[in-house]
């Protein structure tokens, strides 16, 4: 028995690894487009066109998929359901709902366009439509391949989207420019078309995914019997509907400020400012990454645990060690933030201050994750849908407040503060039904050490000439270095570590 759950969880292992290594090995190679975009695209408000639709096609597919992806694994691993009756209902259900979606969205483009802030782009609203479309269709193949455990197709696939990506909108951006003398390309090529060719490459290589999940969409219809179940489709409905409320709120906590903006913002040119807060949003992923890659682990590590009784003690040993780094990450971009900013191009850098905002925005969002699993493992999922819409609330109003008067400077501490508060709310609704001792001291001594060394290196960026940055960083270092020899001292020493290797 010991020896099975031993090769059951390296199992788990081996596909958290597959899974969370493509995620972020995509996320990063994605995050590389950001300076192709600054540095390419004519002005910072084709920028905010990119950002701006962008923000509104991850909260469409949210809407979309309406939770139906975990409904296909919670019915499909019911006993008295057929899983290929539970896959094939799920994908016509999602089909009907994403070409009926596309569809409208494609007949009433230009209105749709011109409501948006883009009346001479209407086509834009109709690519976008049917990469959504096929994205949200496509969840529920992606669930199937996860579902029968083939965790090296689905992540081919996740990547094949992402290189395919890359590839295009290097070719439409860098290399059609310089071809278009050639009758191949300018028989075709608009050099004037710009960041359109942005949403020309996504919808190319989402094509070519959904062709390439061809054989996996047809694998459900093998069976002798390829009927749809109503019935069955009624009962995934009432379970997966309510966890929309949950994902829309969610993604709108993430992706709100960026919405709301064109709207909001009443200086002159809004996409310009757009553009800016985007590209600058964009130089802060590397924290997001790392909350990323810690969830991959720490998700299975949880659940793994849960029949532990010293469970708790190492769910507060992973809330600490997070904090730790994501304390060391942070420091470390504030440091080089004066190398980093090259990611982006110059006519973009007025917006780095936004930077060390959103870094403190994604370690609030990182301690909320860990702390949101005191309700997961106690099933009482209905206080996340609380928390995720007082987020959504508090982002709402210090944006329609702010926003007007402080542009995208109060777009970014809006997520900060939403982030904050519910972090909070989390900890102390979560004390009442789960008890985890969080070492609040070390982790209080951390927080107010990071401030120390943040107000330090102010201090001297203060005092230091702008034209002699180098000597900020090299005091950057230095702070850095004594951040690592605490850490060292305190939970990392070297001692011990000799003594557990020999």
């Amino acid at each position: 028995m010991a020896e099975k759950t031993s090769s059951s969880m390296r199992v788990l292992a081996k596909e958290t690894a597959i899974y969370g290594l493509s995620s972020i090995i995509g996320k990063f190679l994605n995050w590389l487009l950001v300076p192709l975009y600054t540095y390419v695209l004519a002005q910072q408000s084709d920028y905010g066109i990119v950002t701006n639709l962008y923000a509104w096609t991850a909260l469409l597919l949210v809407i979309l998929t309406y939770g139906m992806e975990t409904g296909f694994f919670r019915f499909a691993n019911k006993e008295e359901e057929d899983p290929m009756v539970v896959y094939r209902t799920a994908m016509a259900s999602l089909f009907t709902t994403s070409t009926l979606f596309a569809l409208v969205c494609c007949v009433w483009a230009h209105p749709i366009a011109a409501l948006l802030g883009y009346p001479d782009h209407s086509e834009f609203i109709s690519l976008l439509a049917v990469v959504v479309a096929m994205d949200a269709f496509a969840c529920i193949p992606f669930a199937y391949l996860r579902y029968k455990k083939r965790p090296i197709r689905f992540a081919a696939l996740k990547l094949l989207f992402v290189g395919l990506n890359i590839v295009l909108n290097l070719f439409f951006l860098v290399l059609c420019p310089r071809w278009q003398d050639s009758t191949l390309i300018s028989s075709w090529y608009n050099p004037n078309y710009g960041v359109g060719y942005v949403f020309v490459a996504n919808i190319i290589a989402t094509g070519i995914q959904t062709l390439c999940l061809l054989p996996t969409i047809l694998e459900g219809f093998r069976s002798q019997s390829a009927e749809v179940n109503f019935r069955l489709l009624k009962q995934m409905l009432r379970y997966s509907l309510p966890l929309l409320v949950l994902g829309v709120c969610g993604i709108m906590n993430q992706t709100l400020d960026r919405i709301l903006f064109p709207f909001l913002y009443t200086g002159d040119d809004a996409q310009t400012q757009l553009g800016i807060y985007g590209a600058c949003f964009k130089v802060a992923m590397v924290m997001m990454m790392f909350t990323q890659a810690f969830r991959y682990a720490y998700e299975p590590f949880v659940f793994s645990k849960h029949k532990d009784k010293q469970s708790v003690e190492a769910y507060a040993d992973a809330m600490k060690y997070y904090i730790i780094f994501s304390f060391l990450i942070l420091l470390g971009m504030i440091v080089y933030l004066d190398f980093l900013k090259f990611i982006i191009a110059r006519s973009y850098w007025s917006g780095l201050k936004i930077v060390p905002i959103v870094l403190w925005t994604y370690i609030f969002q990182g301690v909320y994750f860990n702390l949101s699993f005191w309700y997961k493992l106690t099933d009482r999922t209905q206080w996340g849908a609380w928390f995720s819409l007082i987020g959504v609330v508090i982002t709402f109003v210090l944006q329609v407040v702010f926003v007007p008067r402080y542009g995208y400077m109060a777009s970014a501490l809006s997520s900060t503060v939403c982030y904050f508060v519910i972090m909070l709310l989390s900890y102390f609704v979560g004390r009442k039904y789960l008890s985890v001792p969080y070492d609040l001291k070390r982790i209080g001594f951390y927080t107010l050490l990071i401030i120390l060394l943040l107000a330090v290196y102010y201090a001297v960026r203060h005092l230091v000439p702008t034209h002699a940055m180098t000597w900020s960083m090299a005091v950057g270092t230095v702070l850095i270095l004594i951040y690592v020899c605490v850490l060292a001292k305190l939970d990392f020493p070297l001692s011990e570590l000799l003594k557990k290797r020999s």
